[in-house]
């Protein structure tokens, strides 16, 4: 008999793993983890910070595991070479076993470690990521351009809704990066459940359709 026929769908384990920079959203995420806890009670959190590895190698030990169990793993903010060098095997060697891997405002080795369904960024640019280039327009400095930067990161979603195939998956990164800019409360519950409901794989799959997601809020 499977695992998830012998507990409540709503119970199924699903460990989501958070690297990031620092503590500054841990708020929010053990709120989230108390919400999940809640209502669907498999839903797990690990959060981990890359500025404590220096001063409490305990800690970088734990987001290790954390990598190698993980069912959906969300990196951001990952830019310094000591960083990334310290969980990017663990990272590689996990990117196909996951559910999804998501890497977000990172350096490149970090998010060319992208697999969200059918959308790799390890893989050669499609002629959909050529477009989205396009209407990005050429990149410039200034508290202008970062406006129109954030501006089209909200109409992307708006504008990828209706093209079939893996423009969804790529949808669902620029959505993903909205709900994490957006960090509030409600915006981290709903990222998680996001990528649950569009990427749980096995047994997870049964908590489709049980996780669904208002769009980011500002």
């Amino acid at each position: 008999m499977p695992a998830s026929a012998a507990i409540p769908a709503h119970a199924i384990p699903v460990r989501v793993v958070i690297i990031t920079l620092d503590n500054h959203l841990s708020g929010a995420v053990t709120r989230a983890q108390d919400h999940f806890r809640r209502s669907h009670p498999g839903v797990t959190i690990g959060f981990h910070a890359a500025a404590d590895w220096d001063e409490n190698p305990a800690s970088l030990e734990a987001a290790r595991a954390d990598i190698a169990r993980g069912d959906i793993v969300l990196m951001t903010m990952l830019f310094l070479e000591d960083h990334i060098r310290a969980v990017l095997p663990q990272l590689t060697a996990r990117q196909n076993a996951c559910d999804a891997m998501i890497g977000l405002m990172s350096a490149g080795d970090v998010v060319r470690l992208t697999r969200m369904g059918d959308y790799r960024m390890d893989k050669p640019a499609s002629g959909l990521m050529a477009l989205l280039k396009k209407l990005r327009g050429a990149s410039k400095t200034g508290a202008s351009s970062g406006a129109k930067q954030m501006a089209m990161l909200r109409r992307l979603p708006k504008l990828l809704k209706f093209v079939p195939g893996t423009a969804q998956d790529v949808r669902a990164y620029f959505l993903t990066m909205q709900y994490w800019l957006a960090a509030s409360d409600d915006n981290v519950v709903d990222m998680i459940r996001a990528l649950i409901d569009r990427y749980a794989d096995g047994e997870r799959r049964a908590l489709r359709g049980m996780m669904k997601a208002v769009p980011p809020r500002d």
